[in-house]
């Protein structure tokens, strides 16, 4: 995977975020969701390179990049930090603006991204996700079933660290069960980085911290820019059969909170890329060709 991509990584003044950059053309930025790895791009990011300058990024806390300890607001990763990350990264690799794409908490990233930097990002694109704000005003209990994790990753005093540590391997295949539809799409390798990766103890600590994030002070920065609308073009994908349009009408949802949205549900899972290559680079080839 990645044959024709270089792997780097960028000090950005607080920490160091491992990527992979290949192809030419304008910059595209790949952001991943829970509980993967860059590595999720591997069956697209090699088909946008021959048109993109693709960036394939771990966020921080995840992957390869750095892991630092949560601090008492959960502040170190929250959106807007992990946001500033990769407006770093992008500048040091020469790129004042460009797009990008993100799944589950990339995309929760990418939304925060086009708030906080507007001016940075010329085209953006979520998969699968409704704005974080919207899923804590109206869980019920169909999603917070389904989403279970949301609410477990928050426990404080390191209970969810502890109880993921003592089996990480059977609670990453169980994740990637659950959500997804098409089991068959999950490439060995691919599933061998995101298990490598989730067996670090740190990696663990940090995705909690994503999640203890979202419930705090993420919520805050939310509700302030509640009436905040996204600027640039928006691209929105989720799957027809997961949680996401089971409980939500995604593409109203995201027009509350965007000015020009481009909307299209998949047959698939919640796991778009893997579960259905091709039609994720359709959509995005299309949708950032313009």
């Amino acid at each position: 995977m990645f044959e024709s991509f270089t792997q780097e990584r960028i000090d950005t003044g607080e920490v160091e975020i491992n990527l992979r950059r290949g192809g030419s053309g304008p910059p595209l930025l790949l952001l991943h969701g829970y509980p993967q790895t860059h590595v999720m791009w591997h069956g697209v990011a090699p088909l946008l390179a021959q048109n993109f300058t693709v960036v394939c990024a771990d966020l921080r806390g995840y992957g390869n990049s750095s892991k630092p300890l949560g601090e008492a607001d959960h502040s170190s990763y929250s959106k807007r930090a992990m946001a500033a990350d990769m407006v770093r990264v992008m500048e040091h690799l020469g790129y004042t603006s460009f797009r990008v794409a993100g799944h589950d908490r990339g995309g929760r990233v990418t939304h925060r991204l086009c708030l906080d930097w507007p001016y940075h990002v010329e085209r953006a694109a979520v998969l699968d996700i409704v704005p974080t704000h919207k899923v804590f005003a109206t869980t019920n209990q169909a999603v917070s079933t389904g989403y279970y994790h949301w609410f477990f990753l928050i426990q404080p005093n390191g209970l969810p660290e502890r109880m993921i540590g003592q089996d990480p391997d059977y609670y990453l295949q169980e994740k990637l069960a659950r959500w997804s539809a098409l089991k068959q799409n999950f490439a060995p390798e691919a599933v061998e980085a995101y298990q490598r990766a989730f067996r670090d103890p740190a990696c663990i600590h940090a995705t909690c911290e994503d999640y203890r994030a979202a419930a705090s002070i993420d919520l805050e920065h939310d509700e302030a820019d509640l009436q905040k609308k996204i600027g640039c073009p928006l691209l929105v994908l989720w799957g027809l059969r997961g949680l996401m349009h089971e409980n939500y009408d995604v593409p109203a949802t995201w027009r509350e909170r965007a000015s020009d949205v481009t909307a299209k549900g998949i047959d698939c899972g919640h796991f778009i890329p893997e579960e259905r290559p091709l039609e994720t680079l359709d959509a995005l080839s299309n949708f950032f060709a313009e």
